[in-house]
């Protein structure tokens, strides 16, 4: 009767002491996101940490997974349990829907401005003093002339650079079958696809890779940072404004019971303070008293959006990005 009831006690006891130990340890979210955008949310997590501290009386662990979207979008899909994910491209989420139903198809209707708290535009980085005179997408076509760009099958980046140059085209009158002309030959100079920007910035400004970069603008500041100043940033005449997606993966979040957290993550990055911190990364802000403090740093420049040349996402990506669509056929055999 005694080691009966000594079991007993032991029990209640680690009962009680079970949810003190689980509020004690706090939340743990998992963020998977692009590539580029490390940085970033090194930093805005550190502020979301303190903001929930000191708003739920918790302290929280927020952990990062960066690559390529797409591949980054296919973990998830394969069981990373990621709370929230945060991309460049609407695609890259829209798939968690089709393919298993992580997220709701409506997801995009959740938070404001299509649930993409920033943008960002592409822009062409080339080497100090500009030798070979690169000043648009026509000019990355030119013969001898190396591009590096990140693989657009696997990457947001390779992707917004395709359709960047692409849609440009387009709008600068030019017929489909001439910007399909354009594009083969910017991607016959490209030496290699990287598998993700990151991948592509080291080959560019560590291995010395390449006349130009196509890189989100965001990206820019940071190779000057640590490359140092051996760089100049290209607007081109016309670009594709790259919005920045988020969702909370709904399956994860109500299986782990950290919804509250990850919506309240990611209404964060609407708040003035998310903004701020995304300005000081070089991402565009959609708060426009905080993009009116930062107007210096972000050059106005004429942008078209994805919907606006190629219907929408899902249309783009079938057309241009599925096996043998578009950019299969200008690609060939190069891997």
């Amino acid at each position: 009767m005694t080691i009966l009831f000594l079991r007993r006690r032991v029990l209640l006891v680690a009962a009680l002491a079970f949810p003190l130990l689980a509020q004690a340890a706090g939340t743990t979210l998992l963020n998977v996101s692009y590539d580029v955008s490390r940085e970033f949310y090194k930093d805005f997590n550190a502020a979301f940490a303190a903001h929930w501290k000191k708003t739920a009386g918790e302290d929280i662990t927020l952990n990062q997974s960066h690559g390529g979207s797409s591949k980054q979008a296919g973990s998830v899909i394969a069981g990373l349990q990621a709370d929230v994910i945060t991309m460049n491209q609407a695609i890259d989420i829209d798939v968690l829907a089709e393919r298993g139903g992580l997220v709701p198809a409506n997801w995009a209707t959740r938070l404001p401005f299509g649930s993409a708290p920033t943008t960002s535009v592409q822009v062409i980085l080339v080497r100090k003093g500009n030798p070979k005179a690169i000043r648009d997408w026509s000019d990355l076509g030119r013969p001898g002339v190396s591009v590096i760009i990140p693989n657009p099958k696997l990457t947001g980046n390779g992707r917004a650079t395709y359709l960047a140059a692409w849609g440009s085209a387009i709008k600068n009158g030019v017929s489909p079958e001439a910007a399909k002309a354009l594009l083969a030959r910017i991607f016959a100079n490209v030496p290699v696809l990287d598998g993700g920007g990151r991948a592509a910035t080291t080959t560019f400004a560590q291995r010395n890779l390449g006349d130009a970069l196509v890189t989100f603008e965001s990206e820019a500041p940071l190779i000057e940072r640590e490359f140092g100043n051996n760089f100049e940033v290209i607007y081109p005449s016309r670009t594709l404004l790259a919005e920045n997606p988020v969702s909370v993966v709904d399956q994860v979040v109500d299986k782990r019971g950290t919804r509250k957290a990850a919506e309240a993550y990611l209404q964060f990055l609407y708040s003035e303070a998310g903004q701020e911190i995304a300005a000081r990364h070089h991402l565009r802000p959609r708060d426009a008293k905080v993009l009116a403090k930062y107007a210096k740093a972000f050059p106005k420049v004429s942008t078209f959006t994805v919907d606006e040349v190629f219907g929408n996402w899902a249309k783009a990506q079938k057309d241009h990005f599925a096996d043998g669509a578009s950019y299969d056929q200008i690609i060939g055999g190069k891997k």
